[in-house]
């Protein structure tokens, strides 16, 4: 059994949809040639047939030897044989070759679209990339799987064509000069599908786009009345997409009838001419029934041919998508090189904001948005001169892993508690020991990777979740299951768990009630500033900054430093209760739920 996806083999080719195929095929070379090998055994021993039935004719029934007819017979069925085991194995492979294709593109653009961030659905639609992942992968897959038969086909061709030429140079020529002539002329049929299949592709992403948005907003549209007018819309663009699909299914059909129209009149003129050939005695009785058989039997690659076209032709449409998605850059690149030392503040040039180490900083806007623009900017996620520790944000190294910036849109993935909480575990962190507290040489370790996920559980109010589910149950994609608190509860101890140096939240605790949200402001400074055993030992935690976008007066009571943000810039600093005090704008900011 061969484990996928396969390892990783580099960045993939995409300076063209022919250049990426071939990466694909190239990170699969062994079984890639070994389908088409066994392709071309199991095609050209279909192909020998009709040669070997006409010998037995021949030399067996017109010559009443019963020894060479019994001889003959035996050829016959090891070529049955050959063909038979040959098949079932090139079918293997060319399964291996389709999945590995499949699972090989999934995995670049997903490792593609972490990358990108925030940057990919800003020039993509969500539809769009759905449509890499469902329809793309499968028909560059699909062009790995007919490469086996294909190559059977084209060798199958030669071999008849040779057997031909031998026995009847002029039915040779005419299979020889036919075959080109009939690709030929099927040609012009696939420039008209290759555009039919890009437009119903381009019209598919965008009806995926109005699904997703219709099923995000379905709760709004019951609340204003609009599931009739959005339906309405739905329906008018999946009316586009069938037609587009009526078009796709004209052009292969007109694809379908040359490949058998095509070879038909190919097979129809060599069955005359070897029936003339035959009246006048330049060829045997065996050799005729060959030719008719050789006849019959090139349908079969021919057909493959124009298959492996239309493969071809869609797989280079899927290709030209997924490497739109490789070819794009993010807006804010990880490539910085320099170290920020220990204990950096973290400054926002536009709102004059900075940060100092080791606190809890509390960010209340009187607009949200603008809050929301500062943890971006803070993040790296959006325009701006951003500082840390002095050295510009874009020239610091590993900035991702050091400033995360964890919002109520992120999303929480299907699979077991314990890994949503901890994407990226420490070793033994999964062990089952780490549950139990057992002792052991890797004692440290454990405790360590225990600690860490009772720390984040406690401070993110969470620990009742896993102690109603363990930390075994599976959570759904999205968290369905999980009430609207349960899930920013989760995401907020996974963004404990990864431990940044610089931990920016947005409305953390909006969505959990005035209780719970009390404990968990008390809790998270605490949490942030603890020291915690990890592998190594204690380690010290003044380095970390905790900034909480916010304006909820329980959490603000617990800041270390309170600015209140308006207009995009700083205008005031200090503790909760100094600037409610001191200044009526904040005052009215923090207090305006309540009031309302």
């Amino acid at each position: 059994m061969r484990e996928l996806p396969l390892p990783d083999r580099g960045d993939p080719d995409h300076a063209s949809p022919v250049r990426y195929l071939a990466w694909i095929a190239r990170g699969q070379l062994a079984t890639m040639a070994g389908g088409m090998g066994l392709g071309i055994i199991w095609m050209v021993s279909q192909a020998l047939m009709p040669a070997v039935i006409g010998r037995a004719i021949d030399d067996g029934i017109t010559a009443k030897d019963t020894a060479a007819l019994v001889a003959w017979s035996g050829v016959l069925l090891s070529l049955g044989v050959v063909q038979a085991v040959s098949g079932i194995m090139r079918h293997r492979m060319s399964v291996c070759n389709w999945l590995a294709a499949a699972y090989r593109t999934v995995q670049v653009v997903n490792r593609q679209a972490a990358r990108l961030g925030a940057t990919l659905l800003k020039r993509l639609t969500t539809g769009e990339v759905v449509s890499v992942g469902v329809a793309d992968v499968s028909h560059i897959g699909g062009a790995m799987d007919i490469a086996g038969r294909g190559s059977g086909a084209v060798v199958s061709i030669v071999v008849i064509a040779t057997i031909l030429l031998v026995t009847s140079p002029r039915l040779g020529l005419v299979v020889l000069i036919g075959v080109p002539v009939i690709l030929i002329a099927a040609a012009p049929l696939l420039r008209p599908l290759h555009r039919r299949q890009h437009r119903q592709r381009e019209l598919a992403g965008e009806l995926n786009t109005r699904a997703t948005d219709i099923v995000a907003g379905l709760r709004v549209l019951r609340g204003i009345g609009g599931e009739q007018l959005f339906g309405d819309r739905y329906r008018q663009e999946s009316q586009r997409v069938r037609w587009a699909g009526v078009g796709v299914a004209r052009a292969e059909s007109m694809l379908a009838g040359a490949e058998v129209l095509l070879p038909g009149l190919l097979i129809a003129l060599v069955t005359w001419l070897g029936a003339r050939f035959a009246l006048a005695e330049a060829i045997t009785i065996g050799q005729l029934v060959a030719f008719y058989g050789y006849a019959v039997f090139l349908i079969q690659p021919m057909r493959t041919i124009g298959e492996a076209a239309d493969r071809l032709t869609k797989a280079h449409v899927s290709a030209e998508r997924v490497i739109r998605i490789l070819a794009m850059e993010p807006e804010f690149p990880d490539t910085g090189s320099r170290v920020p030392p220990a204990g950096a503040e973290l400054a926002d040039a536009a709102s004059g904001l900075v940060v100092r180490p080791g606190r809890l900083t509390a960010i209340a806007a009187a607009d949200p948005a603008d809050a929301l623009a500062i943890a971006d900017r803070l993040g790296g996620y959006a325009e701006g001169v951003v500082s840390y520790g002095g050295i510009p944000l874009r020239e610091v190294e590993g900035v991702r892993r050091r400033v995360l910036v964890a919002v109520n849109d992120d999303v929480l993935f299907s699979g077991p508690l314990r890994g949503l909480l901890s994407p990226s575990p420490r070793p033994d962190s999964r062990d089952p020991a780490v549950v139990r507290g057992d002792s052991g040489p890797r004692d440290d370790a454990i405790r360590g990777a225990r600690a860490d996920l009772e720390l984040a559980l406690y401070a993110a109010c969470a620990e009742d979740i896993v102690e109603e589910t363990g930390l075994d149950a599976h959570v759904a994609e999205g968290g369905r299951e999980l009430s609207g608190g349960q899930r920013q509860r989760l995401r907020l101890a996974r963004a404990l768990m990864a431990d940044p140096e610089v931990l920016v939240l947005v409305e953390p605790t909006s969505a959990v009630d005035a209780h719970t949200e009390a404990r968990i402001a008390e809790r998270l400074g605490k949490a942030r500033g603890a020291p915690r055993p990890g592998g190594g030992g204690p380690r010290a935690r003044q380095d970390r900054t905790t900034i909480v976008c916010t304006t909820s007066p329980l959490v603000l009571d617990q800041a270390d430093h309170v600015v209140y943000v308006q207009n995009g810039t700083v205008a005031g600093e200090g503790t909760h209760r100094h600037l409610l005090r001191e200044d009526r704008r904040y005052a009215a900011t923090v207090t305006r739920d309540q009031d309302q």
